[in-house]
């Protein structure tokens, strides 16, 4: 919906220039009729002498812009009003010769019943369009009718309207409504007696249900997230997450869409009957549809639906954002309660100050959530190590303690063997002996005799000689 465009965002006044835009687009004798807005912006119309056609009118129009501007206007999609020969189509430019001042706008073009071309201009500073864009066409649509279709439905100017048009024009007239608000005053919406607010309205989105059964729901946004990108196993799949993949071209995949949509709010897939669909103007990276036809959501039979939906792209994890403004009603209401509908539509009003608040909050939020995360991320990292240090510490006590455990063990085994050789010596009558002249190869001999050979030569030469004690043993050659 026009109230839920982003793309149109700066600053100031060019109001002046851009009547000044419009007058360059048709000839001097015919002179082109301005209407001041009660919103501020500025509306002007008239007939484009010389235009072939309603494209050559608009291009007639954007070539001026782009003249007076110094820069080519960027465009939308063109598109039809709903139950018109009108088309129009959105523009930003920024104006340089008025300093820089980013504008945008809506240009229109319709036959008249003679067959000329008229055109209007429907413009505001950026940062305001998509405030008075909706005010601004009222004004225009109660003076500007070019041709018998346009006259004909003077209550429906709304280019984006979710609102299907009344089949033989006997809508009864709108009821009165009353203003209610969002709990967190993001948003509000006028509603007659008997209609209720959903208390869960909050974030600009605004859900209204009627006495009879109808819905109205403005702005619902979902996550989603594309099973068919690579990367998309690294995000989690909270509750509620759309999963459908994102192919860009929402004319085709909306009732698929749309049944994702249903089963991310636990809900079995609705028999659905598209009568029409058209692609609507978006800003880059978004794309957006308008359907009307028919459903059953519950199975107790067929009800009148309009959707307006939007899909932006996805980033790099396959992650992208769906918005959906919803209304349902019954087949036997739609005729009767089209202006009706149209009014609670067209009062739906964004406290954009609340709503950047909200999304400044958000930011600061998945900040700190980042932040959290790196930090858990790295403690954890640091566990891990320490586990890793405290697992190194362990194996190596405890292959300290097992060699010294092997240490003593042989220590105990040899000292049982210098014993056991001592007590086999002395069954034996057996002595060690210890010959301390040194060897040519460096060392000094050991050897095993018998008690009374061992006593003769500690005695005939006891400084060579000497009788080894048993923990003096060699191993190797004394046991």
């Amino acid at each position: 919906m026009l109230k839920g465009c982003k793309w149109f965002c700066v600053s100031s006044m060019l109001y002046l220039v851009l009547l000044v835009i419009a007058a360059s687009v048709v000839s001097a004798q015919t002179p082109l009729k301005s209407v001041n807005s009660p919103e501020g912006g500025r509306i002007i119309y008239g007939v484009v002498d010389g235009a072939a056609g309603q494209a050559a009118a608009m291009a007639s129009v954007l070539r001026a812009v782009h003249s007076n501007c110094g820069e080519r206007p960027q465009v939308g999609q063109v598109f039809q009003f709903r139950g018109t020969d009108t088309v129009g189509v959105f523009f930003t430019v920024v104006n340089h010769p008025a300093g820089n001042v980013k504008v945008a706008g809506l240009v229109m073009a319709a036959m008249n019943p003679s067959q000329r071309v008229e055109a209007a201009l429907v413009s505001d500073n950026a940062t305001r369009f998509g405030n008075t864009v909706n005010a601004m066409l009222k004004e225009l649509f109660r003076e500007w009718h070019p041709g018998s279709a346009v006259a004909a439905t003077p209550s429906t100017p709304k280019a984006t309207s979710t609102v299907p048009a009344a089949a033989s024009g006997h809508s009864a007239p709108a009821a009165k409504l009353r203003m209610v608000t969002a709990t967190d005053n993001s948003a509000s919406i006028g509603i007659p007696d008997g209609w209720t607010l959903d208390p869960r309205s909050a974030g600009g989105t605004m859900l209204v249900t009627g006495p009879q059964g109808e819905q109205i729901g403005l702005s619902m946004t979902r996550m989603a997230i594309d099973p068919t990108n690579p990367n998309q196993r690294r995000l989690p799949h909270v509750p509620g997450t759309i999963v459908y993949p994102f192919r860009g071209d929402l004319v085709k995949s909306y009732p698929d869409l749309f049944q994702a949509w249903r089963r991310a709010n636990g809900k079995p897939p609705a028999q659905l009957q598209v009568d029409t669909i058209k692609p609507m103007p978006a800003p880059q990276g978004n794309h957006c549809i308008l359907a009307n036809g028919h459903m059953d959501p519950d199975g107790k039979g067929m009800q009148t639906f309009s959707d307006y939906m939007c899909a932006f792209d996805p980033g790099n994890y396959g992650a992208y954002i769906v918005t959906l403004s919803h209304m349902l009603v019954s087949n036997t209401l739609a005729e009767q309660e089209h202006n009706t509908l149209t009014a609670i539509i067209d009062s739906w009003k964004v406290n954009q100050e609340v709503i950047n608040q909200q999304t400044a909050a958000a930011s600061q939020q998945m900040a700190a959530n980042t932040q959290a995360l790196i930090q858990q991320s790295q403690q954890y990292v640091n566990h891990i190590h320490q586990i890793g240090a405290d697992a190194t510490a362990r194996m190596n006590a405890a292959q300290q303690a097992h060699d010294m455990q092997n240490q003593a063990f042989e220590q105990h085994e040899d000292a049982i063997s210098r014993n056991g050789q001592a007590f086999s010596n002395y069954l034996l009558d057996q002595t060690v002996v210890q010959d301390n002249n040194m060897y040519n190869n460096g060392t000094i001999g050991h050897g095993t005799l018998w008690n009374s050979t061992a006593d003769a030569l500690v005695k005939a030469d006891p400084n060579r000689f000497e009788i080894v004690q048993t923990p003096n043993f060699w191993k190797g050659i004394d046991y």
